[in-house]
């Protein structure tokens, strides 16, 4: 990956981060700690890999992103606001009455959602049905799955692991967050998933683990599942609240929005990250 193009995915993972936690807080609700983790991952899929069009949300070639665990949600209208499918200004409408923006993704409300998601588990099973559908119809887009380590814990997942398999779907590409942490704690205490490299292994599919912060790690990952003949997982061990000192490493922030001063204190850190983002791409 040069440098410009690093850059440039830094400077657009730090203000998902923002963005993400404005979302959360003008709502008073909404999970920040999975957001935060993710940014990384959305930002390289919606800044460079997926063929997607904000002018054409529903062109038939786009490739496709069911968000499984779907509670982390302001992170991909974040980068969809940045994409242009709509307007920024709109984040702080998140979970309001009314708005597009609800707690969980619904592609019946706003342009550029694949799949309405929220019950654990069943976002995966879609992104099959998405991706068997592709290969059997001759039609050459990726579809891309995230999914959590807490809902790894769900049967279904590992019925689509067995699907996917099964039917070979190498145009399947699933990110896992492996940040550790779910509500309930440490996700190895509360209903222990691993390994989950082995059982991704069992279940036929082509498995990489990485550190999902780092964008050239994530890159070569991505490259190597287009390489495949098999369905691709990514285990990307990433921190649960990335980017907020007081969040990172901390399940209390699973699932629940900051109060005024701890919004300042957070925003301060994300802004901060945010502005030497920018005047590093500026320096080059």
């Amino acid at each position: 990956m040069n440098r410009e193009k690093l850059l440039c995915l830094d400077e657009a993972a730090a203000k998902i981060r923002c963005l993400a936690m404005e979302a959360v807080y003008n709502a008073e609700s909404g999970h920040p700690g999975g957001s935060l983790s993710i940014a990384e991952i959305i930002a390289y899929l919606y800044f460079e890999k997926m063929n997607i069009d904000p002018n054409d949300p529903c062109k038939p070639d786009r490739d496709r992103l069911v968000l499984s665990k779907g509670h982390t949600c302001p992170a991909l209208y974040s980068a969809l606001a940045l994409k242009g499918f709509f307007p920024v200004e709109e984040i702080k409408t998140f979970r309001h009455l009314g708005s597009r923006l609800q707690g969980h993704p619904d592609m019946n409300k706003l342009p550029g959602i694949d799949m309405t998601t929220g019950s654990l588990g069943q976002g995966i099973s879609a992104a099959c049905g998405m991706a068997i559908k592709a290969k059997r119809c001759g039609d050459k887009y990726k579809v891309f799955a995230i999914i959590g380590d807490g809902e790894s814990q769900e049967g279904q997942v590992w019925e689509a692991a067995m699907f996917a398999g099964h039917y070979k779907l190498n145009n399947l590409i699933a990110f896992l967050d492996f940040n550790h942490l779910q509500i309930d704690g440490d996700v190895r205490e509360v209903m222990n998933p691993t390994p989950l490299d082995k059982k991704f292994e069992a279940f036929g599919w082509y498995v990489q683990v990485i550190d999902g912060h780092n964008f050239e790690e994530i890159e070569n990952a991505v490259n190597n599942a287009y390489a495949s003949d098999k369905p691709n997982v990514i285990i990307c061990n990433t921190i649960k609240g990335k980017g907020v000192s007081f969040m990172e490493n901390n399940a209390e922030w699973h699932g629940k929005a900051p109060k005024k001063e701890q919004y300042e204190l957070a925003m301060a850190e994300l802004e901060a990250a945010y502005e030497r983002a920018k005047e590093n791409r500026k320096n080059g």
